[in-house]
């Protein structure tokens, strides 16, 4: 049986997928990412050192893993160049180990434009997007206008119909929302030098991946987000562009369900949220501030300060069934360290109806009261333990509670920043 894990977001993103991306990835051939732009921001400690990657996925930090971006992703070619150059200079030369998909759509200029004139339209209405283009070139790609990575190849048609997009955009900036017009021939000019870089990385990456399960390779398939910023399944509209669900899988890969062996949801061991939408466990007290401070809740992306509340299992059920989920992972358990009491959501409850331990449908978020189970806290710290029969005995409460609600088995605990800070308690491969 192949051996192909996918490692997705269960909240709303910022759950540390990618420090579980890059533990997993050390007994893997290929680490994939599947859809979302660098509007996504996987943090990793690499002996001390941070490494923020937003667009290339996170498993490439292992010298013998190749990498891809699969056709689900949309591509700032500067963004793709500033990450390879910081890798570098971080020692990490992925030279012949990444492939980027050719009918992977690009993301440029004035698909940033657009986004940031939208969201200064809406004003307080405002989605919260990260300004990074994401949302207009998944416009562009279910309109069939987006320019893809294959058309890096051919500079002549690419000029043609830059120079035609760039147009209709234009119209837009220009007339409706007062901004200055964009110049097509400073936007091909700035993509020419980099076309030299990124050429024999632009491949049929389905093809790849293909001929990597024929030949029984391992493969960790990377989410970026989170289930409740799915643009099917989350809390629409405050949501991303893509599929952050296990769909996304397997239309932006090409790579079919019966080739998937395990999907692990990750989640923190409490929650978090940039932007705005609704969070029914939110805290505003000192709860916030010890999460805030202990967890260094500030998006890797943004910078925004991140929106924190207690774990919402009604949620994080709701996630385990849209995915299929059949591993959990807690991370930033290490948090909770000193806490006096810690607080799970098992149900809510609204003026119009009893308790309920289902999501609510469509916008009905307004009236919610998120109700809880309260548990002891614990002293002794987690942060940086390595066995489950080392935590506190409330802290293997906790987790058991957490496994108890959803039916899911708890096989990963991330007890810290650190690629080494996690108790592995099963092997995946």
């Amino acid at each position: 049986m192949n051996k192909n894990i996918v490692i997705l977001g269960t909240q709303w993103g910022d759950e540390g997928k990618g420090k579980i991306v890059d533990c997993l990835t050390a007994d893997s051939s290929y680490v994939v990412r599947y859809q979302g732009g660098h509007n996504a921001g996987h943090t990793l400690v690499v002996n001390g050192k941070k490494i923020i990657l937003h667009l290339i996925p996170s498993g490439i930090l292992h010298n013998s893993v190749i990498g891809i971006i699969a056709n689900g992703v949309v591509v700032s070619p500067s963004a793709l160049i500033k990450e390879i150059n910081m890798l570098k200079k971080n020692n990490i030369f992925i030279s012949k180990r990444l492939f980027i998909s050719n009918s992977s759509p690009l993301i440029l200029q004035y698909h940033i434009e657009m986004d940031i004139a939208r969201e200064k339209k809406l004003g307080i209405n405002a989605l919260g997007t990260t300004g990074r283009g994401i949302g207009p070139a998944y416009e562009d790609k279910i309109a069939r206008r987006a320019l893809r990575m294959e058309d890096l190849k051919n500079e002549k048609v690419l000029s043609m119909r830059l120079e035609k997009i760039v147009d209709y955009y234009n119209h837009q900036l220009v007339s409706f929302y007062k901004q200055k017009a964009i110049d097509y021939k400073t936007i091909l000019k700035d993509l020419l030098p980099i076309i030299d870089i990124v050429h024999d990385m632009i491949q049929d990456t389905t093809c790849i991946l293909h001929q990597a399960i024929k030949n029984n390779k391992k493969i960790v398939f990377e989410g970026a987000q989170g289930s409740f910023l799915d643009i099917d399944h989350g809390t629409y509209p405050y949501v991303t562009s893509s599929n952050s669900t296990i769909g996304g899988v397997i239309t932006g890969t090409g790579v079919g369900p019966k080739d998937l062996s395990c999907i692990i949801g990750v989640t923190k061991a409490y929650c978090t949220r940039v932007g705005n939408g609704p969070f029914p466990t939110e805290v505003f007290d000192d709860i916030d501030k010890h999460f805030s401070n202990k967890g260094h809740e500030f998006g890797s992306t943004t910078g925004r300060k991140r929106r924190t509340g207690w774990l919402d299992t009604v949620s994080l059920s709701r996630a385990v069934k849209i995915n299929s989920i059949s591993s959990l992972c807690i991370t930033k358990l290490d948090v909770l360290d000193g806490l006096h009491e810690i607080k799970i959501c098992t149900s809510y409850k609204n003026s119009n109806t009893l308790e309920s331990a289902s999501f609510p449908e469509g916008d009905n978020w307004e009236n919610i009261t998120p109700i809880y189970e309260t548990y002891p806290g614990w002293t002794k710290k987690t942060l940086g333990v390595k066995k489950l029969e080392h935590l506190p005995h409330e802290a293997r409460n906790y987790i058991n509670r957490i496994e108890e609600i959803t039916q899911i088995p708890i096989n990963i605990v991330s007890t810290g920043p650190d690629r080494s800070d996690i108790i592995l308690i099963q092997d995946f491969f």
